[in-house]
């Protein structure tokens, strides 16, 4: 029988149990609580006071997926030589403040820094040099405005000429002593089927180039006039290279051949390198003659010895199409690029990779080396142009002037104290650039 809280309150006080005996007395005793006092119950658990959380716990809690994030924008400050934030030209203190153990307050001039000393009675300046990592303007030049009728896929110079070359039959020849930059030459129906590579020597009194039909053609120059040549009458490449002296032509087929000719010999065949057989794109000469570098649509990238014939380095790191490899002017260094829209420096004398130099968002078309070795050209298919030091490994310039392809980039002669150089592509007009600073 179930008793009520109540009735269990009224019931006699019993001696201690260790007075009876259990055989003489047992009641059995059954006490349902109501659902009511169920629910009290349950109240009075949950107030219960429990174990107080720390503030160590609750700051671990709230900080829970908020922890501060490493920071990755850093590099060396040019002044003092310590870790600082990319974005800052200078870190807050200069080398001379620190040496005297007071506080500077820095005002940042084109090449050098002026701290002003403060907490004493006197104020004085301090003028720091700084050699400064700074970007480099390039100011537009001029134009051939619409050189050719398509697309420009290639261009080469000499010393007072740049020559083009497009999808349509004829090669143009423009002066570059004049600011103008007028037409002096047309080649025309030179490739019945267009044009995508041409190269020069660097004297300027040889030129290559190759039409989409497969024929290879040679051009000599007299007084800065172009004409036909036959030395290159039985050559079947895709992509050229020439060596700087003009007597030796490299070139890549479309089955992934690499084969050399004796032009000075009527372009007889010296060299015929095997690869794996995938299409070869693009091809370099280096400027001593020792090396040769071809990419291919595979990715892969081959160099190759001259000398003996034998390739010693298959390079990785460019997993898509090469559209472009250069050698620098010492041919020490290789670099590649292509559809991966990075671009990878070699060492041509161990095969090394030693540089990525990334900043393109589409494809690399174009390579060219300034001729001090400082300064890597490079052009992509969204219309970038970049200017790279190789020294910081970073870009220190960017022409964006044109939302259409730029096929070619060449830096022209060094002639003055600036650099100049010259881009062509989609946009079908070749466009001269000069650095700001200089003469």
């Amino acid at each position: 029988m179930a008793l009520s809280l109540s009735l269990r309150r009224a019931l006699p006080q019993f001696p201690p149990l260790g007075f009876l005996s259990t055989a003489s007395f047992a009641l059995p005793i059954s006490i349902t609580i109501p659902p009511l006092l169920a629910d009290l119950w349950e109240s009075v658990l949950r107030a219960v006071p429990k174990k107080k959380t720390s503030h160590m716990k609750k700051r671990h809690r709230q900080m829970a997926g908020k922890a501060l994030k490493d920071v990755q924008n850093l590099n060396k400050c040019p002044g003092c030589g310590q870790v600082k934030r990319a974005h800052r030209h200078l870190c807050s203190v200069t080398p001379e403040a620190r040496r005297r153990n007071q506080s500077f307050a820095e005002v940042a001039g084109p090449n050098v820094i002026t701290a002003v000393e403060v907490g004493s009675g006197t104020t004085q300046s301090l003028r720091v040099e700084a050699k400064l990592s700074m970007s480099r303007q390039f100011l537009a030049w001029g134009s051939a405005d619409n050189a050719h009728p398509v697309d420009i896929f290639s261009l080469a110079v000499t010393e007072k000429q740049i020559l083009s070359a497009s999808g349509a039959p004829s090669l143009k020849v423009h002066s570059t002593t004049d600011t103008d930059f007028p037409l002096v030459q047309s080649i025309d129906g030179a490739h019945p089927l267009g044009c995508h590579h041409i190269v020069t020597d660097e004297s300027g009194s040889r030129a290559v180039s190759a039409g989409f039909a497969g024929d290879v053609k040679a051009w000599s120059c007299q007084e800065g006039h172009w004409s036909a040549d036959t030395a290159t009458s039985d050559v079947r490449a895709w992509a050229i290279a020439l060596s700087a002296d003009g007597r030796y032509l490299a070139g890549v087929s479309q089955n992934g051949r690499v084969g050399v000719w004796d032009l000075s010999e009527n372009g007889t065949q010296i060299r015929d390198h095997e690869t794996k057989g995938s299409f070869g794109t693009c091809i370099d000469l280096s400027a001593d003659g020792r090396f040769i570098a071809s990419g291919h649509e595979n990715g892969a990238v081959y160099i190759f010895l001259t000398d003996t014939g034998r390739m010693p380095f298959s390079l990785s790191g460019l997993v898509k199409p090469v559209r472009t490899v250069a050698f620098s002017p010492g041919g020490k260094i290789l670099a590649a690029a292509g559809d991966s829209k990075v671009i990878v420096l070699y060492d041509t004398s161990s095969g090394e990779q030693i540089a990525n130099l990334s900043g393109h968002a589409a494809w690399v078309l174009s390579l060219s080396w300034s001729s001090s070795g400082e300064y890597l050209l490079s052009s992509s298919f969204d219309g970038k142009v970049k200017v790279w030091s190789i020294d910081t490994k970073m870009c220190v310039a960017t022409q964006s002037e044109t939302e259409k392809a730029v096929w070619s980039v060449k830096w022209l002669p060094k002639t003055a104290r600036s650099e100049c150089f010259a881009t062509a592509g989609a946009n079908r007009s070749v466009a001269f650039y000069r650095e700001a600073t200089g003469g």
